[in-house]
This record gives C-alpha cells, sequence and structure tokens, in this order.
C-alpha cells in the first residue's frame, strides 16, 4: 500500500496498534468494562479473554536493541512461530518539509519508492518484488515518511536487497512521475468535491493558520503540478538521512544478522539530515467555524488544549480522555449523547499528538435539526467533568482497561508489534516501556485524573460545525 492520496491529518495517543490517530477523523475505540456492557461489548470482551493467554505472553516478549557497525540502532524483536520478517521504520520530517509552492511532494516521493531503483526500472523492480514475495509500502505522515517490508525469512537477502535499492538508489524516472501524479491529482480534484475533505482543509486552517499542519498533504492542483524530479531528488537527500532514522523489526531473524542487513540497507545513506526548522504551535481555540452544506446530517468537532506525551500528567489526562469519550460503548459521551437520547450513532474525544502540536479532540455527527441540543449536551458532559471529574468507580474500570487491552491493541501481529515498537521509540518511551506501562497508569491518583480534567477541558474550545444552514447549532 502505497502513500499516495493518504490523509495524515493527526496522531492520536494510546491508540490501537499504533498510538497515533487523528484531530479531523477519529477512529472508534474498543470498549471498557463497566456494569451496563452494550451485546457486541460482550461478545468483544469474550473473544478478548479467549485470546488474552497468547497476548499476554506477546506484552513480555524480549526486545532487544540492536546496533550495527555503522552505528545504525533497531529494536528487534525475534520470533520464529511463522517464517517471517517485518521490519517498519521512519524518517524525522514528513510533510511539513515540503517546500511552499511543493506541498505534497513528500506524498508524491512515498508512490514513487516501489516505481523503479538502482539499474531496475519501473517494470523489472515490481517483477522482482513479485518474485520474492515481499510486500512494501512507503507513507508521508506530519512528521515523518514510513516504510515497511513484509518478506519471507527464506527470501529475507533478496527482499532486503530491494529494500536498499529502494531507500538509497530511487529513480525518480519522468513516466511513473507522471503516472503517480495523475493519481494524486485525481484524488485531490475528488476530495474537492467532497464536503468533508474541504471542511476539514478550513478546520485545520483555522486551528493552525499558516503552520505547516494546516497544509494539504496531497497538495494542490497548482503545487502538485510543480514538482520535478530535481525537487524529489533533493527532497530525498534531505529527509533520509541515518540521524533521523528510527527502525523495529520482527520476526525470523537473529540480532547478528539483522545488524549486516541494517549496514546493507541503510548504511549508505547521508550521516545527517537537512530538515527546515518547525515551529511549535497552540491550535487557536476559542472561536466558531461553520461550514454549510446541503446534507442529511451536522457533524460537530470539538478541539481542547491537549498534553504533550513527555508531560508528567500524561496518563492522567488518557485515563480521564478514556472516561470522557476514548471508548466506543462506556465513555460519558456515548452514554448521554446516543444511549440517553439518541441523538448521534456515536460520539467521541481522543487526544490527539503531534511533534509540534497538541489537542484534544470531541467529534459526533446528527439530524441537523438536532445539531443544536447535541452540542449542548456535549458541552454539558464535558463541563461536568472539568468540575466534577470522575468517580473513583470509572478511573477503576479504565484502568484495568487500558491495562488489560495494551496487548490486544498493539500486539496482535508481527506488523502491530513492528509499528509499536516504533512508536515508543519515537516517543523516547525507552525499550523497557511495555514493563512499566501498568505501574504508570496505576500510580495514578483521582486527584490527579480531576486535575488533568480541569486542566484541559476548562478552556473554551474551537468548534466547527458542517451541515445545512437551517440545521445550523448555536448555544442558547
Amino acid at each position: 500500500m502505497r502513500g499516495v492520496g493518504r490523509s495524515a491529518i493527526g496522531a492520536k495517543l494510546e491508540h490501537p496498534s499504533s498510538d497515533r490517530a487523528s484531530l479531523g477523523h477519529l477512529l472508534p475505540q474498543g470498549e471498557k468494562g463497566r456494569s451496563r456492557i452494550a451485546p457486541l461489548a460482550t461478545l468483544l470482551l469474550s473473544l478478548f479473554f479467549l485470546i488474552l493467554p497468547s497476548l499476554t505472553a506477546r506484552a513480555a516478549m524480549s526486545i532487544q536493541e540492536v546496533t550495527s557497525p555503522k552505528g545504525i540502532t533497531a529494536w528487534l524483536v525475534e520470533d520464529y512461530s511463522v517464517p517471517l520478517v517485518a521490519i517498519r521504520f521512519v524518517f524525522d520530517g514528513g510533510t511539513t518539509q515540503d517546500p511552499a509552492g511543493k506541498e505534497g511532494l513528500a506524498n508524491l516521493m512515498s508512490g514513487l519508492f516501489d516505481e523503479g531503483a538502482g539499474d531496475l526500472d519501473s517494470e523489472a523492480f515490481q517483477i522482482k518484488l513479485d518474485d520474492v514475495g515481499a510486500e512494501m509500502s512507503f507513507e508521508a505522515a506530519r512528521d515523518g515518511t514510513y516504510g515497511s517490508m513484509r518478506m519471507l525469512a527464506e527470501q529475507r537477502d533478496a527482499a532486503f536487497d530491494l529494500l536498499r535499492l529502494a531507500v538509497t538508489e530511487p529513480r525518480f524516472d519522468q513516466a511513473p512521475i507522471d503516472r503517480i501524479r495523475a493519481q494524486v491529482l485525481s484524488g485531490i480534484i475528488a476530495n474537492e468535491l467532497d464536503p468533508d475533505t474541504l471542511a476539514q482543509r478550513k478546520w485545520l486552517e483555522a486551528l493552525y493558520g499558516t503552520h505547516p499542519y494546516a497544509r494539504p498533504d496531497q497538495g494542490t492542483r497548482q503545487s502538485i503540478a510543480t514538482i520535478t524530479p530535481d525537487d524529489l531528488i533533493a527532497f530525498h537527500k534531505a529527509n533520509f538521512a541515518r540521524d533521523g532514522l528510527h527502525v523495529a523489526v520482527v520476526g525470523a531473524i537473529d540480532a547478528e544478522t539483522l545488524k549486516k542487513k541494517l549496514d546493507m540497507v541503510f548504511g549508505g545513506l547521508p550521516q545527517h539530515q537537512a530538515l527546515a526548522p518547525v515551529a511549535d504551535v497552540d491550535p487557536k481555540l476559542n472561536q466558531q467555524l461553520e461550514v454549510n452544506y446541503d446534507q442529511p446530517q451536522t457533524s460537530l468537532q470539538l478541539a481542547y488544549p491537549g498534553v504533550k506525551r513527555s508531560a508528567p500528567d500524561f496518563f492522567a489526562a488518557v485515563l480521564m480522555n478514556e472516561i470522557l469519550g476514548g471508548s466506543a460503548f462506556t465513555s460519558r459521551l456515548f452514554e448521554e449523547v446516543r444511549e440517553k437520547r439518541g441523538l448521534a450513532y456515536s460520539a467521541s474525544s481522543d487526544l490527539v499528538d503531534h511533534q509540534h502540536a497538541n489537542a484534544l479532540a470531541i467529534t459526533t455527527a446528527t439530524r441537523a435539526d438536532r445539531a443544536a441540543e447535541t452540542l449542548a449536551v456535549v458541552r454539558d458532559v464535558v463541563k461536568r467533568m472539568a468540575e466534577e471529574g470522575p468517580t473513583e468507580a470509572e478511573l477503576a474500570a479504565t484502568k484495568k482497561y487500558l491495562i488489560g487491552a495494551y496487548a490486544i491493541n498493539n500486539l496482535n501481529s508481527s506488523g502491530a508489534i513492528a509499528a509499536t515498537l516504533l512508536e515508543l521509540q519515537l516517543d523516547k518511551l525507552g525499550i523497557d516501556y511495555m514493563q512499566r506501562r501498568a505501574a504508570l497508569i496505576n500510580a495514578v491518583t483521582l486527584d490527579q485524573v480531576k486535575a488533568a480534567a480541569k486542566k484541559l477541558l476548562s478552556a473554551e474550545p474551537a468548534i466547527m460545525i458542517v451541515g445545512p444552514k437551517h440545521g445550523e447549532a448555536k448555544e442558547e
């Protein structure tokens, strides 16, 4: 799967499989235990306990820090249960490094790594990739360019060599550039007719102003047309360097073999990146954005202050958010908006984490004629959480869920494990984080969670209302 056409809007903390998600398009989460659980939640819990033993074993897995002779470091989990090797890596930078007027450069580049490298043109490269039975993927996110490969252990020499070519010697031939550019342009044109995409664009501009986070990752019709092979070559040289590289590997490979492969794949890259500086930014709150479209539903988004992953009150904020709206079935927002009033199919809150910005985001959608009522309910739930915080029972149940669900959400496949290890590196959490995590959560007190609620939820939020004008939601 390529990165072309992907809209990397954000990153959500403590989220299944990658600890990352979105400020605009938010993903549903699993349930946590409370006295009244929906039927689907009961089924999911039953499945959870059936597979818990194997996942618990994964949670206790051994993670090795491997450093190659050229100084390239990777986290490795050896696993010979299946004859596969999965590698996932990221180079710092991402779409924030797109030069002004060249928006979409990182995204376009991410679609070209398997379109010819070294002495192999696009067709020859694809044939060799098929011959070795490997899967290769690249994607451009806001703060990094990600790559991954999954290969058969018996074909790993040939697969790693293809990865080496893709990473260090991409060709950026004109014909593939034009073809992938046309695909991107098709997506841009389609998005121009999509109300949700257009609204998200306005939302990000309202929150981030002229900061790179407000720019469209895919670029625009105008910017994508200006990108040349020389632009791609220069971007690759500036971003693909060893000091901005993070690597995770899971599968049937030992540490000594991996050291050699790390140097083979990445050793030919420059030592230092040449990144443009990106400033930290606080989302602009205390504003209301109304985007009028003639559609059946009205969607609501609210943004509050967030919390850095390195902050002392991080886990207090995570626990508070889970109780507020992090769970699809048992959160306060779900209870008040859907269960009691039937105003929406779902209502959720998420802690969003970028390298240079943080926020707590709430999303829901409802009938246009009930938008004002829904917004009022959401704001009342937030106000009560800010003023009173959660109960002791809510906190205890949420701690139990967050501790128990980590393995099923983050360690359920070799690819998920590799992605999790990579995120732990990016967040500088330490190789022993999985062993320390439960104690960190259990150490949080009710007073700390109440303080986090007051700190994050007392501010006036930014609000976006997307829907027909006659259903415009205004607070009464």
